[in-house]
């Protein structure tokens, strides 16, 4: 099961968070900017390939030490087909250097074309009888609300090719609540949709009693947090929201087991720009200040659970 092999390896680096590459050009040092610019000027291709030099350096700083990136697609499609591919070749060094990556897409469709965007992001489509994977990520994140269509394409491709997804669930933004916190009956929507996890996930379960059906929920909200820890026991939680983003160690502490499992916590302008907030951190260094972020983001998660 993937998420089994996401779970070996948090146990065996005893740190379950996750690097998020989200680079806007402002978050990159200026020496790397101004060299890929040097050489093929104002384009989306200087932007790329900027953007490309800075994740491979920081990925060759934390696959030691960190088990996971994920990529949010978004800021690759955003420089346009050279950020897609900027994107492609992301995932490749990572998962060269060991390390598990989940694709934040938030994708989701109905029938051939959800089917589409599965096999792009975690399939592979068949070109004269030839297998070739157009991504290959471990794990893909998505939306839900399109309910059982939207989703099977994605559980069949876990079952094939032993990948996972996160359903978003409890998001950590601010206005989640306006959709999220509503009430179908007596139960908000997140709870209504965190137990679609637990029955889409059922046939799927790992040897640590996860699915490959994950959910999206936010450090920023412990409250709930802690109630989907209770009632979602075979659901893998992605937490995004810690660092910059408000949430701290104690509440995503809630979104482990008892034996500390069960959750990925997400960093991602915390560590990439941690040059920027290091005292005295030459912009040279962006990589081995990403390290020490990293570092510090574990030490202080592990302190607040009971990582078996």
């Amino acid at each position: 099961m993937s998420f089994d092999r996401l779970i070996n390896k948090i146990i065996a680096m005893k740190n379950p968070s996750v690097v998020g590459l989200d680079p806007k050009l402002e978050y990159l040092p200026t020496f790397l900017c101004e060299s890929y610019r040097e050489k093929y000027g104002n384009t989306l291709k200087a932007a790329s390939e900027a953007i490309y030099a800075f994740n491979c350096t920081i990925i060759d700083q934390i696959y030691d030490i960190v088990p996971a990136i994920k990529p949010q697609a978004a800021y690759y499609e955003m420089y346009g087909y050279e950020g897609v591919y900027t994107l492609y070749r992301t995932i490749c060094y990572a998962k060269q250097k060991g390390m598990y990556v989940i694709t934040d897409g938030k994708r989701n469709d109905i029938g051939a074309t959800m089917q589409a965007y599965a096999t792009a992001h975690l399939g592979s489509v068949n070109i004269w009888n030839q297998e070739v994977e157009p991504f290959g990520a471990d794990a893909l994140t998505v939306n839900g609300y399109l309910g059982t269509d939207g989703i099977t394409p994605l559980l069949n491709i876990c079952k094939e090719k032993d990948k996972g997804i996160f359903v978003l669930v409890k998001t950590s933004n601010p206005s989640s609540g306006e959709l999220q916190d509503r009430c179908i009956g007596e139960e908000p929507v997140y709870c209504v949709m965190g137990d679609m996890c637990e029955t889409w996930g059922a046939e799927q379960i790992g040897a640590y009693g996860y699915s490959s059906v994950g959910a999206v929920v936010g450090a920023t909200y412990p409250e709930q947090l802690t109630e989907l820890r209770k009632r979602l026991p075979h659901t893998f939680f992605l937490v995004p929201g810690y660092g910059a983003q408000g949430g701290g160690a104690e509440g995503v502490s809630k979104a482990f087991d008892k034996n500390g499992l069960g959750a990925i916590v997400n960093s991602s302008r915390a560590i990439m720009c941690a040059y920027k907030k290091e005292e005295h951190c030459p912009e040279e260094e962006f990589a081995s200040a990403a390290r020490r972020e990293a570092i510090r983001m574990r030490d202080d998660i592990v302190t607040h659970i009971h990582l078996s």
